[in-house]
């Protein structure tokens, strides 16, 4: 009964392990995907904001001179390469954070599934200990009946000679 007991309890451990494991892993992903979203978004807004820079500047740059239409130019690619810098360099936080979840959900699954090995050798010994228990009970038990049929014997007069090799039973006189 105690060992059926353990092995329930050490079960429902490891599935409420699982479950939590599970838990954790569905919020990190959730934190990684917000924080891969929050980037893409600035990122997007960087970019808004270059092309409308960039298109400011070009109309400015048509209405003033070659010299300034150089200028202009010049801005603009300069602008283009700061955006994808800033768009790379969030891409890269992205995936370092990403990264960092997996790791997080890895060191987590581990660790729930020690601790459920954990529970179930402990359930393992205390069933094996169980086992012994029962059975010197058991030995016990029968000792104790095979004492009380000797018992009985005797007081019926059936007891066994101890003195021959084979046994007689002979009945005794109640004077």
């Amino acid at each position: 009964m105690a060992s059926h007991k353990q092995s329930y309890r050490a079960g429902e451990t490891k599935g409420q392990t699982e479950e939590k494991a599970n838990q954790m892993m569905e919020s990190l992903g959730e934190k990684a995907q917000a924080a891969k979203d929050k980037t893409y978004q600035a990122a997007q807004t960087a970019k808004e904001k270059t092309r409308g820079a960039t298109q400011a500047t070009t109309h400015k740059a048509q209405e003033k001179t070659g010299v300034t239409k150089d200028k202009a130019w010049e801005s603009k690619e300069t602008t283009k390469d700061r955006a994808s810098q800033a768009a790379q360099r969030a891409g890269e936080k992205a995936g370092v954070a990403k990264d960092k979840a997996w790791e997080s959900k890895e060191t987590t699954k581990d660790r729930a599934s020690e601790a459920a090995q954990r529970a179930g050798d402990s359930a393992e010994s205390g069933k094996e200990r169980s086992e012994g228990f029962l059975q010197q009970t058991g030995e016990q038990m029968k000792n104790m009946a095979q004492g009380a049929v000797d018992t009985v014997k005797g007081t019926l007069g059936l007891a066994k000679d101890d003195e021959e090799d084979e046994p007689v039973y002979h009945k005794r006189d109640r004077n």
